[in-house]
């Protein structure tokens, strides 16, 4: 695979003058033809049900300054690699958003589909080197949102040129926004903070319900991996480590100190004992491939949580591990569902519990 989904992908930077000069040039003459669809046709996705009074001018801090939205947008094109649920979850369906994981039609989530109603799927764009500016330029957005990203100021920038963006907050690591600060800021972009906040409201009462079903979760250890280059670990910033630590569970105390102001790290060979949790989740790309990686590794199998069988592994390219890497107000309640049983298996006390396999 070109990509391994389960990481964001390095952005690239603006590569010339020329480019730049291309999409000013491709965005001017795309507003002289009106608004009502895109350079290939893409219809104009209405924000549907009416907005807060008083909504607009709303204006958004973030890493790069401030930015206002004048009137409710229209057209919004994504450029952060998970903000369509919000937005879908607002009843407003992006003209634009950026591919990620699990190859679904539209990038929108099979957790995300009946949101979309009747409206075309959203264009895709892609993000292996940066934004796609020119294609982004074509869809004539009149918002470009980017919470869930690494971008550059180079980047928002020569976004900015197209339309207004909403570059990714200065408050946390790159890739680091939680779903709650995330679905709360695309509510304030699109007029619909109060909608947005009882959104927000019902996962975190979904999250309640888990505690109290599950008070053996309170205190013990867990940790978010995945098998790639190695072993790869997620921080306290990244929304999948802010999933356990919402179920009650804890993280390593010298996580971050281990790698540093990422949402993840690879670790060494001599730092395997990380992986030593009462709960460990693995993201693999097969749980077959998986389980048979971690066996024949020598030090993982001669940990405690290998041992007696505490690891939970999910399967990257199914829907549920696309869910739990999105980490939204759309696929949490999808991911939970799954996701705690599994949990409350693994920390049962008993090594003969297996730990079943969800799809």
């Amino acid at each position: 695979m070109a990509r391994f989904p389960a990481l964001p992908a390095a952005r690239g930077r603006v590569r010339t003058a020329g480019l730049l000069a291309s999409v000013l040039m491709l965005a001017g003459a795309l507003a002289a033809c009106g608004s009502d669809t895109g350079a290939a046709g893409t219809p104009a996705a209405p924000n549907a049900g009416a907005t807060d009074p008083g909504a607009f001018p709303a204006t958004i801090e973030h890493k790069y300054g401030s930015t206002t939205v004048k009137a409710a947008p229209q057209r919004v094109v994504t450029v952060g690699l998970t903000e369509q649920d919000a937005l879908l979850a607002l009843g407003v369906v992006p003209v634009g958003v950026t591919d990620w994981i699990g190859d679904f039609p539209g990038a929108v989530g099979p957790w995300a589909k009946d949101k979309l109603g009747t409206s075309p799927v959203p264009a895709v764009l892609k993000d292996a080197d940066g934004p796609q500016f020119e294609k982004i330029a074509a869809l004539r957005p009149d918002l470009i949102i980017g919470l869930y990203s690494a971008l550059t100021k180079e980047q928002y920038d020569t976004l900015s040129k197209i339309a207004p963006v909403i570059a990714q907050p200065k408050e946390y690591n790159d890739y680091g926004i939680p779903w709650q600060e995330a679905t709360k800021t695309v509510g304030k972009a699109v007029g619909k903070s109060a909608e947005a906040a009882k959104l927000i409201a019902g996962v975190d009462a979904k999250f309640a319900q888990a505690r109290k079903d599950h008070p053996e979760f309170e205190g013990k250890s867990a940790l978010m991996a995945t098998i790639y280059d190695g072993y790869f670990v997620y921080g306290s910033q990244d929304p999948r480590s802010r999933v356990l630590t919402s179920l009650g569970f804890k993280l390593p105390a010298d996580l971050d100190t281990i790698i540093g102001d990422k949402f993840g790290a690879n670790i060494s060979a001599e730092r395997t004992d990380l992986l030593d949790r009462d709960a460990l989740v693995w993201l693999v790309d097969t749980v077959s491939g998986g389980r048979a990686t971690l066996d024949k590794d020598k030090l993982y199998s001669a940990l405690k949580v290998s041992k007696e069988k505490r690891d939970v592994l999910i399967e990257n390219n199914s829907t549920y591990g696309s869910a739990t890497t999105f980490v939204t107000v759309l696929s949490l309640p999808y991911q939970l569902d799954r996701l705690v049983p599994q949990l409350a298996a693994a920390v049962d006390g008993n090594p003969a519990t297996e730990v079943k396999p969800a799809s």
